[in-house]
């Protein structure tokens, strides 16, 4: 978990070129508003840990998912993975992501585990601003790069 002092309001103040992290204040509004949608239809009977996750594609459109778990724990998937899968069967590929929100019901803001970093690194740039969410919708931002580094990708297997 990150750290509870590095938590930024979500009324975060836009840059010069009004934008925040490269997104309108309406597009990261509807992005928590979706990303914690999302988290509230999560199945987690086991855990408890609801996660909801929404990718902003380039083109304007929300694709969301929420962690679905198993009885049998390594057969349940992360919110992260659903929404990326559900994206993939539109269509959608590598260069066609704004941002991606995660939000989970935790006091403070939680990164995405390794397995959905590596998911997310196959179709999203290492500059994609990843909005972390606490259980309020305050959020942090990371490019997926730092939440990342050194990151394995396709580009390693180019012939």
């Amino acid at each position: 978990m990150l750290a509870a002092k590095a938590v930024e309001a979500s009324s975060a103040s836009a840059g010069s070129d009004g934008l925040i992290h490269g997104l309108t204040a309406q597009e990261v509004r509807l992005l928590t508003k979706e990303s914690l949608d999302a988290r509230s239809l999560a199945y987690c009977p086991y855990s408890k840990f609801h996660v909801g996750a929404t990718l902003l594609t380039r083109d304007g459109n929300f694709i969301s998912g929420a962690n679905v778990e198993n009885a049998s724990y390594p057969v349940g998937t992360c919110a992260e993975r659903v929404a990326m899968s559900s994206a993939i069967m539109k269509g959608y590929r590598m260069g066609s992501f704004k941002a991606v929100g995660v939000a989970t019901n935790l006091e403070e803001p939680c990164s995405p585990c390794g397995m959905c970093r590596q998911f997310l690194r196959e179709f999203c740039e290492l500059s994609t601003p990843v909005f972390l969410h606490d259980k309020h919708g305050q959020y942090i931002v990371r490019t997926l790069g730092e939440l990342l580094p050194m990151s394995f990708g396709p580009e390693h297997l180019a012939a």
